[in-house]
């Protein structure tokens, strides 16, 4: 976790950026979260959330890259790795229905015959190492790939430490919109993401905006996720300006274009 300077706790999260091929263009599946959320509300993001201290030290059944790759790629400790890899997995089920777990070789093929412990995690119920052990299942961190460290910047009210996480869609899952906190929830193409952003038809948060400016760089999904990336940890600065037009950040001339000209209302906090 990062310095609390401004006096404001900073919390560990998770976000994960579900990819799949569309006709032409790399697709994304994006939700657009009810105004009534205390951050970011009515924003489009992509599914994620919080830690869950649980997951620190809970032995769980893994395959993919162990936690000290996990550590090291995202500058932390080894139980925060493992807390931020788990809760990429728990998130994603919880707020999409798409389970990153199964057996060494192959995901579970119907997430939706666990609706009911979907509802148990996502009340806090059950912890993720419980629910996989429960189920005799295996996180796959293999499937994931390591994408991107924002910082909520030190003039907001609520602050997070969120690593993204990149993962091809299970081709014999489906992603739904099955969350109290999504108004609601669609596939579009990276690049289209970014031109209704532009057009001012949905608000995007400046590392969402990022993510998807470089999704749309790709062709296809294979090519992306063999990518490598350098992660440096990015915490927007505080400039001129009110909510996200105040802030400063690598391209934010580019991202604040929308803001100027006023395509996109001004007001926005985080």
């Amino acid at each position: 976790m990062v310095a609390e300077s401004s006096g404001v706790p900073v919390r560990d999260a998770s976000t994960v950026v579900l990819v799949r091929d569309g006709a032409d263009e790399i697709e994304v599946f994006l939700q657009r979260r009810v105004k009534q959320m205390a951050f970011a509300g009515g924003m489009t993001v992509f599914p994620g959330g919080g830690v869950d201290p649980r997951d620190r030290d809970a032995d769980i059944r893994w395959v993919g890259p162990e936690v000290d790759f996990w550590a090291e790629v995202f500058s932390t400790d080894e139980a925060s790795a493992r807390a931020l890899v788990c809760a990429a997995v728990r998130e994603t089920f919880e707020e999409c229905g798409v389970l990153l777990a199964g057996t060494a070789d192959t995901v579970h093929d119907d997430p939706a015959s666990l609706f009911s412990e979907r509802a148990r995690l996502e009340a806090k119920e059950i912890s993720l190492g419980e629910f996989l052990t429960a189920q005799g299942l295996v996180l796959r961190a293999d499937l994931l790939r390591p994408l991107a460290h924002w910082i909520t910047p030190e003039n907001e009210s609520r602050r997070y430490d969120t690593r993204f996480f990149l993962a091809s869609m299970p081709e014999s899952q489906e992603a739904d919109g099955e969350t109290s906190e999504a108004a609601e929830t669609k596939w579009m193409s990276a690049a289209a993401a970014i031109d209704d952003w532009d057009a001012g038809k949905h608000f995007l948060l400046p590392p969402t905006w990022t993510q998807l400016r470089y999704i749309a760089s790709f062709t296809n999904v294979a090519d992306l996720l063999a990518a490598q990336r350098d992660i440096t940890a990015i915490q927007p600065a505080v400039g001129d300006g009110s909510g996200v037009a105040g802030l400063r950040f690598a391209d934010s001339d580019s991202y604040l274009e929308a803001l100027s000209d006023g395509r996109v209302q001004r007001d926005f906090s985080l």
